[in-house]
């Protein structure tokens, strides 16, 4: 029934049934005509647990951000305790957008997250442009940008008083991505496996942290706690917040791989609950354990505030941090690959993406070809060494295109009041984090007008690429044969089938 929902869309006025909406695929009865849940061919398993879920919300967002987002905060809050209170702030923040989006989540059951509340709420056109920069740029870059990570501080035990040659650090970034890579497209219990043993190893990390801080509070280490030096500049106060949620970013994974979580109307708002409560304590805990032993010239010297938190008291274990951090950003690349690659799949369901991200690997039942695709462009990525400033220049259009998903909420709750939601959320709720996205949004137009030009030209480049190669129907015939003979010839190679 996925194709008759595309199709129902294609048409102007077209309303979708409530069953469409909600994801699931019914074919007609050969004797009756009446239409009965489809049967399983090759498509993605729902084999993610309430704990996988959980534990890939946990793993996507606990990445670096928490290892070296401390510094950032502080340098725009100016004091220990606004740092602290704009951390909570975040948490909030998040986990409103995340109350929202469970809503979503359930009512629009389609792998894709925010990608596909935009298709079915505003349209193919916008839907396109989120897809574009999201799949071309922004996740591509994270992928790079936390396998670099990885990669540093795995050979920091090798290095321990100089900088690890550049290559050494490519060459096992891009290790990574193509271990990950076979993990994902070999079985999909083996990524959800991998992604929970190191997320567990990243709160181990994080509760040993917690717990030294809590014995510092215990024998009175408060005096960095004050409010000395307090930024009153809104602005910069403002920006902090850029720091900050960048440590929660992925809180919206979950959504992604809808699709291949069971029973989603019960797992997808506990795992989204429990996770971003989780995470918001162990946040706030974990900055209180800093700043119980680091000043705060000592956090804004840092480039990595737990190594060096580690290296004042852990002595000769120190090195466990840095361990710990590489096993974090590990498992962070791991939930970026899994979760992206199905962004690339929803796409090509849509017809927005070449259709062969749509097909299913016939033994595995994994969408490998668009889990390679992510892999490709996160190594391309890896030539360059200036992926933080494309990150920064489209940092924005992440929060535009998540302020879109939560406006798809009131909406639908006016343009479709009979569609069935199995959880309402509180209309104030979607106002209240509409208008903060857009505060999020302009204010870094305010201040850094020529990153944001640059960012908005990044993002105009999807206009054409949409009106050439998706709106562009009644192409001659010469380009579709040598499109169907390019597909044939990589299913043929990958061994992928379309989705029944």
């Amino acid at each position: 029934m996925g194709k008759e929902l595309k199709d129902d869309l294609d048409r102007e006025g077209a309303e979708p049934s409530e069953m469409e909406m909600l994801g699931k695929e019914f074919t007609p009865d050969s004797e009756t005509g009446e239409k009965v849940e489809k049967s399983e061919g090759v498509k993605l398993k729902a084999e993610m647990t309430l704990l996988n879920g959980c534990n890939v919300i946990v793993g996507c967002i606990i990445g670096s951000g928490i290892f070296v987002s401390p510094t950032g905060v502080l340098q725009a809050t100016g004091s220990v305790n606004l740092s602290i209170l704009v951390w909570t702030v975040c948490g909030l923040f998040t986990m409103i957008g995340a109350y929202c989006y469970a809503e979503l989540g359930c009512m629009i059951r389609k792998t894709g997250a925010d990608y596909a509340y935009i298709m079915v709420t505003l349209g193919k056109f916008l839907a396109f442009i989120r897809l574009w920069v999201e799949c071309m740029i922004v996740r591509p870059c994270t992928v790079a940008i936390v396998a670099l990570t990885f990669s540093i501080y795995a050979v920091k035990f090798f290095f321990p008083e100089c900088e690890p040659p550049d290559e050494a650090v490519r060459i096992l970034a891009a290790v990574c991505i193509c271990i990950l890579a076979f993990v994902n497209c070999w079985d999909v219990s083996w990524a959800t496996a991998v992604q929970d043993i190191f997320t567990y190893a990243k709160l181990l990390a994080l509760f040993i942290i917690i717990a030294t801080g809590i014995v510092q509070l215990s024998r009175g280490k408060t005096e960095n706690f004050n409010w000395d030096d307090t930024e009153t500049d809104f602005t910069r106060i403002a920006l902090s917040f850029y720091s900050g949620l960048f440590a929660y970013n992925g809180w919206n994974y979950l959504n992604f791989v809808i699709e291949e979580l069971q029973d989603p109307v019960r797992n997808l708002p506990r795992a989204i609950a429990i996770s971003i409560i989780l995470v918001t304590v162990v946040y706030v805990l974990t900055n209180v354990a800093f700043y119980t032993t680091l000043t705060v010239p000592e956090v804004l010297g840092s480039e990595a505030v737990a190594v060096t938190f580690a290296k004042v008291l852990y002595g000769p274990m120190a090195f466990m941090i840095p361990v710990f951090v590489a096993m974090s950003t590990f498992g962070g690349v791991n939930g970026i690959l899994l979760t992206s690659s199905r962004l690339f799949y929803a796409g090509a369901c849509e017809g927005q993406m070449p259709e062969i991200f749509s097909m299913i690997q016939v033994d595995k039942m994994t969408p490998a070809p668009a889990v390679l695709v992510s892999a490709f462009l996160s190594l391309c990525y890896l030539c360059s060494s200036d992926i933080f400033s494309l990150i920064n220049y489209v940092g924005f259009a992440t929060w535009v295109s998540i302020g879109l998903a939560v406006f798809c909420l009131p909406y639908l709750r006016w343009k479709h009041p009979e569609w069935e939601r199995p959880i309402r959320v509180q209309l104030i709720f979607p106002i209240i984090y509409i208008i903060a996205s857009i505060f999020i949004t302009i204010v870094p137009m305010i201040a850094s007008p020529v990153e944001t030009g640059i960012g908005t030209a990044i993002i105009m480049t999807g206009i054409p690429v949409y009106f050439i190669f998706v709106a562009w129907k009644d192409k001659p015939v010469v380009i579709k044969k040598m499109l169907g003979t390019g597909t044939e010839f990589l299913q043929k190679l990958i061994m992928v089938l379309p989705k029944d």
